[in-house]
């Protein structure tokens, strides 16, 4: 019995046997089950017979005999299934980490208030028409520019940073990613957005970019070791943005486009004094030279806070005045302006933590509350037109009846003339500044 079993086994595993020759043997290890595939490739025929012992040990993969033999392989779904579950959660785990790193070297959240005043300034330089397609165009390549110029600024603090608990934990500091790869990233942003800037928008606009770009990285940042005349570079940098979209908007830099970037550089003043008199002890643990570590008191920083607050009052007027908006902005703005300044005198009379947060959180409702009151009290191009029509028709009715006036007085002879009674004060009110007032008397006759 057991040489007819080894005589039909030698048969079964010679290739050379010509009994059975359509005869196919598939051994598969216990340890797997799987499906069977045949290979393209037909195996090379063998001229020892193999050790049944290997074949059970193996991987399943051998196994037909015959003239026209072919290798089979067996897969195994559940481990393939696996592995693809494995790489598939690295390159996500790896994407996450990347991403978040982006995310973190572009403070993005400043970042988009930044393209916030890039697309505010868009639509203010618009006129009657907006495009829409390069307002998307014009935030886009202002937030990658913002994105590099942020990630530039913390390779070169790298090592403040690490020294401030404030942002110890970010990327760079904390070894989540490297200083070459944080460059290139900050490269590619910049130069991707200043080019679809100067594709998509103009020459003006991209190089108003670059130029920020330039200014906030290069001048700023190693200025904040230096002097704390910093704050007020960085003022100039926080307010080219809405320049740059009014330009991406209109081609041309204009009297009318300084409304919004004005109220952005006043507006940063109390903004940063108070996040310096707040984060004294971090700055001065990095190394930065602030304007608030030079005052212990914390007076002068008070009161240079409380003076641009107050710069921010005749910004309404002027945004009404130069036809940019309406009359109701004009209250609306100064109402602001009078709230900001109210928690900047707070900080001044007592200058505590508690009154600098408070000019920071108010500081931080102006902006948003400021630019929206602009677009949303804004005047089309006809609007605009209007208006100035009608301010030319009452400065030339005003001054034809004051001439008519004087003519009258003067065929008079003295003794006739009929005291003139002097005009209230509320006619003079009711021009530009005041639409609400009632009209004077004197412009209805």
């Amino acid at each position: 019995m057991w040489r007819n079993s080894l005589s039909l086994y030698s048969k079964l595993v010679n290739p050379n046997s010509k009994s059975n020759p359509s005869l196919f043997l598939l051994l598969r290890s216990k340890s797997h089950h799987g499906l069977l595939a045949r290979s393209n490739s037909t195996a090379p025929e063998s001229t020892s017979a193999p050790d049944p012992v290997n074949w059970s040990q193996s991987a399943p993969e051998v196994a037909s005999f015959g003239p026209n033999s072919t290798s089979v392989r067996v897969f195994d779904l559940p481990s393939l299934a696996a592995a693809s579950a494995f790489k598939a959660k690295e390159v996500t785990d790896l994407a996450k980490h990347y991403g978040r790193c982006y995310w973190e070297l572009s403070k993005a959240r400043l970042s988009m208030l930044v393209v916030a005043t890039s697309g505010t300034g868009y639509v203010l330089g618009s006129g009657g028409s907006i495009d829409y397609l390069g307002l998307c165009c014009t935030c886009a390549g202002t937030m990658m520019v913002a994105a590099s110029a942020n990630s530039l600024n913390q390779v070169f603090e790298v090592k403040n940073d690490a020294k401030m608990n404030r942002t110890r934990n970010r990327p760079l500091p904390s070894g989540r990613i490297t200083i070459p790869h944080a460059v290139t990233w900050a490269t590619s942003a910049g130069l991707a957005g200043t080019a679809l800037l100067a594709c998509q928008a103009n020459t003006l606009a991209a190089g108003l970019a670059a130029s920020n770009l330039f200014l906030y990285a290069f001048v700023y940042t190693p200025l904040k070791q230096i002097h704390p005349v910093n704050t007020w570079v960085g003022a100039v940098v926080g307010a080219i943005p809405p320049l740059l979209g009014w330009a991406a908007a209109s081609g041309e830099i204009s009297l009318n486009s300084m409304i919004l970037p004005a109220a952005l550089y006043f507006w940063q003043i109390p903004h940063f004094m108070a996040l310096a008199y707040l984060c004294r002890k971090d700055y001065a643990d990095g190394g930065f030279r602030m304007f608030s570590l030079a005052d212990a008191t914390g007076r002068r920083t008070a009161l240079v806070a409380l003076r641009n607050c107050l710069y921010l009052l005749p910004l309404g007027y002027l945004s009404y005045d130069w036809g940019i908006t309406s009359g109701w902005f004009c209250a609306e703005s100064t109402f602001l302006a009078l709230a900001i300044s109210s928690t900047a005198a707070s900080f001044y009379l007592n200058r505590t933590t508690k009154n600098a947060r408070r000019m920071f959180h108010a500081s931080l409702l102006y902006l948003p509350v400021f630019m929206g009151g602009l677009l949303l009290h804004r005047l089309s191009d006809n609007e605009q037109s209007m208006t100035l029509q009608n301010t030319d028709q009452f400065n030339d009715l005003s001054s034809s009846s004051e001439t008519g006036v004087d003519l009258i007085d003067h065929s008079t002879p003295q003794e006739n003339r009929r005291p003139t009674r002097a005009r209230p004060p509320v006619a003079y009110a009711s021009v530009a500044p005041f639409p609400f007032l009632p009209a004077p008397s004197y412009v209805s006759s």
